[in-house]
Order: C-alpha cells, then structure tokens, then sequence
C-alpha cells in the first residue's frame, strides 16, 4: 500500500487499531486513555482527542458549513486575498496534481481565505478557527510541501499533533496530497520511533507528538531547528488539555528562528487556548468562524411525562406507532441505560446500533458508517455521539435521558448538539424529550428558559392527539 513506502509508518500500521505501540503499555503518554477527564461510568463522557480522531474517521467529504468566516489581519493595510480556485494559488503541478487527486475541485471556505495566507511571501503567521471536515489538515499540508525545497535533505516544516493517531491521520493526508512529488519526503515523530542519535533526517516534513519531537530536535539533534521554516501546531485545544503537551509545545516553538511561519489550528478558542495561541504564534493573522446559531426553526419539540424506564420505552414505541421515522438517534445518560434500551428495542424487532465510550474510537465510526448507510435504523447512544455527525435520513432525536453538566444543572449547549441532529438541511425534524421526575422536569424548565422556546407537552396515550400535535 502507499502507506509503507513512506518512512517509519510500515512498522506502525497495524498498531493503529489497537491504540497501543509496539513495546509500550497503555498508558504511554502519546496514546489516547481514559483519563480522570474522559469517560465516567456515570455520565458517559469522552475526551477532546477521541473526539477529534473519531470526526476524522467519519468524514469522507468536506462538511456544509454555514459558518461565515470572519478574517482578522495583522496589517489592516495589507490587501486581503481570498481564491476561488486552485489554480489561482500558482501552486507547482505535481502539488496541483496531488490535491485533485485527494477529490478536492475547489476549495472551502475556510481555504479560499487561509491558503492566499499560508503561501504569501514573505511568509505570514496565521491563527485559525477550524473544525474538522474543513478542509483545514489539507491547507496546512498544502503549504508545508509548497515551502519545502526538495533539493536540501533536511527537516524544513514540523507538524505537531496532541496524539499518535492524529499524528498518523495528518501523515497520511500529506503522503496523499504530495504522491507526485516524490522528492519530497515524511517521518513521523511519535514514541517508539527512535532515530540514530546525531544523524540528521533528511526527511523534509516531520509530523509527531510534542514530547518525541522535543527529543528529536534536542536531545537525539536529528533536526536542526534553526532550519525550520514552517511550524504547525494542530488541534490546540486538545493539545492544552493534555498533560505536558503545553510546555513541551512552547520549548519546540523557543528554538525555531524568528522568521520561521508559525500556524496554529483550534476547534474551539475558549481563553486558555487564546492565551496558548499568543504564546506560540506572534504578529498573527486571525481566521475565526462567525457561528450561525443551530436553528431551532425546523425542530419540533415536545415533552413526555413517564414515571420509570419501562414507561420511557412505551412512549417510544407509542412514537413509532404515529409517526413514520426514517432513522432515528435516542440519547442516554449511561452505558448501562443506552444498553438496556437497545436491547428492549430490539426485542421489539427495530434495527438497532448501540454507541458508546466503551467501544473504540474504530469500532465507533464503523457504527456510525453503518448508520449512515441505513444498515440501522436506531442509534442509541451516550453523549459520545451528540457533536459533528450528519445524517439527513434522522428524522426524530430522543433524549431519553436529559442532558446535564458537571453541576447537575441543564447542560443547553449538549441539548443543542443532540437535537441538532435533525431538522438539518433545512428538514423538518422532531425532538422528544422523556420527563420522569421533578428533577427532570425543572431541567426541560431551564432548556426553555435558556432558548426562550416553549416546549409542548405530548400525550403518547393518546394518539389522536398525538398526531394533530406532530402532523401541524
């Protein structure tokens, strides 16, 4: 395969879906874990890592973004460019070749602005907003191999992911966009890897981790950083998050010379990552997405007054009666509940995929490939599933469990990632919620409150009314 004609990745790839490197326990630091801040058996929760690897994993195509782009420049004077091709980009044919290769015929809209940007001499250093399935990973590989001389054998552009598996997914994104460019060549810094100390790679990228770059470049001197002309710093926040990976980050980015491109990428910029973000890129241009408020336009939403579970599930099956549901996606607050209900739904004949932390993050998005493709009609699942997936066929989500934060209070942010689910693409969508104690009850108050949207009480006893109610 391509993979393993590039350097230090044949030994790897069968280590990928296991998570764990030859020689290494499963706590070695490169590899993601169940933390004291990732799964709990009482809330099932996953860290930002898994998240941000599963999001990879799912995606074949580029998301519909409805975010506008909000482009802050360093020098206001300076004239903003924006493309709306490739070609405009002047990029060197066999990169040109390599990125059409990838299925990309135009670029998005996080591209058309950050590209022009990436590629302008003299270079300029750029902090972005990006989630995946933008296009993002495919930018900066793109301007990595455009800035690499593939005459000088040495270490010209560092890429550094928070895990070994991203690690591995970014790699594979530049093997792909620069197969025709085989001057050029990949190394991937990640534990268990070990160069000969003192012999400099002549790999031009090298793509790794924070703590195995940090000893590539200082204590093995394989790279010399001074002749780093473009430092990629991916997936910020989830590099914050991890312990060590801030500090190691800042002494990579110390030794880099003062000319050297630095280009930074987060989901999210809450103030930690901001201040992360200052400290590691100078004098930068700004790419931030202006959200578009997830519309609550298109869902219908309703409540259900049950007193236990098994009044819970008669509900659903009362839904089911009513309504004629395409695909459908039930949350639930525990493993133990999500298995339980699968179980019960099955018994009564529906197709159903069962989603949560304890699978692996590959087991995970053969789930969600599955859903997709219709092989399931009923995804029950924790929370692990209530960001970033796109299915149109979903016509009805189901919280079967309100959602909570830490505190015990309304958690409206996941509420409206779980209903987000449907009404997408400007569908009709519907979203029930099961009230089964006062606690419950004062929860849906506060979701009402917070996006001033009453939501109507459902009697799924009565069915005549439950269809006037659902068919308006």
């Amino acid at each position: 395969s391509e993979i393993s004609s590039f350097p230090y990745v044949a030994r790897f790839a069968s280590s990928v879906q296991r998570n764990i490197l030859p020689g290494e326990s499963v706590n070695s630091g490169d590899v993601n874990r169940r933390s004291s801040g990732g799964w709990e058996a009482e809330g099932d929760k996953i860290d930002r890592a898994e998240q941000s690897l599963f999001n990879k994993l799912i995606r074949h195509s580029l998301v519909r973004n409805r975010n506008q782009v909000e482009v802050l420049q360093r020098d206001p004077n300076s004239p903003l460019f924006s493309v709306k091709t490739f070609e405009e980009l002047r990029l060197k044919q066999e990169l040109l070749n390599g990125v059409y290769n990838m299925g990309f015929n135009r670029p998005s809209r996080i591209q058309e602005n950050a590209l022009p940007m990436m590629l302008a001499q003299p270079p300029q250093n750029l902090i972005a907003q990006s989630q995946s399935g933008t296009g993002k990973t495919a930018a900066f590989s793109l301007a990595m191999l455009s800035h690499v001389n593939p005459a000088n054998k040495w270490t010209q552009c560092l890429c550094l992911a928070p895990t070994y598996e991203l690690a591995l997914q970014i790699g594979q994104v530049i093997e792909q966009m620069g197969k025709f460019d085989p001057e050029v060549k990949l190394a991937y810094a990640i534990r268990g890897n070990r160069p000969v100390r003192g012999v400099v790679l002549e790999e031009q990228i090298v793509v790794g981790t924070p703590g195995t770059l940090m000893d590539w470049c200082i204590k093995f001197k394989v790279i010399d950083p001074k002749k780093i002309s473009v430092f990629v710093l991916d997936e910020a926040d989830v590099m914050i998050a991890t312990q060590g990976h801030q500090d190691q980050s800042i002494r990579i980015q110390r030794q880099l010379p003062k000319d050297c491109q630095m280009l930074l990428f987060s989901a999210t910029f809450e103030d930690s990552v901001w201040r992360f973000a200052e400290r590691i890129v100078p004098e930068p241009n700004i790419i931030k997405l202006r959200r578009e408020e997830e519309t609550l336009d298109t869902i219908k939403q309703f409540f259900v007054v049950c007193s236990q579970k098994e009044d819970k599930f008669n509900a659903l099956c009362s839904l089911y009666a009513c309504l004629t549901i395409a695909q459908a996606m039930i949350f639930c607050h525990t493993r133990k509940m999500a298995s339980w209900l699968a179980s019960k739904l099955n018994e009564e004949g529906h197709q159903v995929a069962l989603l949560s932390g304890e699978l692996t993050v590959e087991q995970r998005a053969a789930v969600i490939e599955r859903f997709k493709e219709g092989k399931e009609k009923v995804l029950v699942t924790t929370n692990v599933c209530s960001r970033g997936i796109d299915v149109e066929q979903v016509s009805i989500v189901v919280n079967f469990d309100l959602p909570m934060d830490l505190d015990g209070n309304a958690d409206n942010e996941t509420y409206l990632h779980r209903i987000g689910r449907t009404g997408r693409f400007g569908k009709r969508g519907f979203a029930v919620n099961m009230v089964d104690s006062e606690y419950s009850m004062d929860l849906l108050r506060q979701i009402e409150m917070h996006f001033d949207r009453k939501i109507t009480k459902l009697d799924t006893d009565n069915l005549e009314e439950m269809e006037k109610l659902l068919m308006v």
